[in-house]
């Protein structure tokens, strides 16, 4: 895997010491760790090609670390964010979990409990990628079918024989046969079962 789309733990803090510690902590889990000083360093760096999870400092020199999950939200950017905060920001992380943040871990925190959320903030990174995958290659089988193998295959999925699509579209069931093969050859299923089952994952996709 190219090292640039390979899972990484971002983490973003302007204290050195902490980012020490986490970094420490995070790779004697075996977890990839890439350390940042400032929000907008990472900000200049990041690209949507980028896969794992972002570890960020609720409150730092410069831009903060909500002004930064609201640039990285602006831009499209589907990365996990967990918010390390302190007892006076509880309520901030709380309002960045309603926009969109994963989750948030208060100072000071158990480091079990922040390498477990970050493994599970990772898991849920690679998850949405392989639905977005999913969804992009049936997006382009589907494509490759005409209208006509199109609206065939809506009668294949409402559990129709080919007696009764041919007599509904007014074709010969030779006809029906014949695009219902072609159909399941693009869409590279066996079956209508198969066929169905590809679609409702495709559609529970995010």
């Amino acid at each position: 895997m190219n090292s640039e789309t390979a899972p990484v733990v971002h983490l973003v803090d302007d204290d050195d010491a902490i980012r020490d510690a986490l970094s420490w902590l995070l790779r004697s889990r075996r977890v990839s760790t890439i350390t940042w000083s400032c929000g907008e360093d990472f900000l200049a760096a990041w690209n949507e090609d980028m896969c794992g999870c972002l570890v960020l400092d609720i409150r730092m020199q410069g831009m903060s670390g909500l002004e930064l999950f609201d640039r990285l939200q602006s831009d499209f950017c589907r990365l996990p964010v967990i918010f390390l905060t302190g007892h006076g920001d509880v309520q901030l992380a709380v309002a960045a979990l309603k926009k969109g943040a994963y989750d948030f871990i208060e100072k000071p925190f158990d480091d079990n409990d922040l390498v477990d959320r970050v493994i599970a903030a990772l898991a849920q990174d690679a998850n949405q990628r392989a639905r977005r995958a999913l969804n992009n290659d049936v997006g382009i089988r589907l494509a490759q079918l005409t209208p006509r193998e199109s609206a065939v295959m809506e009668y294949i999925l409402a559990g129709k024989f080919n007696k009764v699509i041919a007599d509904e579209l007014d074709i010969a069931i030779r006809t029906v046969e014949v695009h219902r093969a072609r159909i399941f050859e693009k869409m590279g299923v066996r079956s209508a079962v198969e066929l169905a089952q590809l679609l409702a994952a495709k559609n529970g996709g995010g």
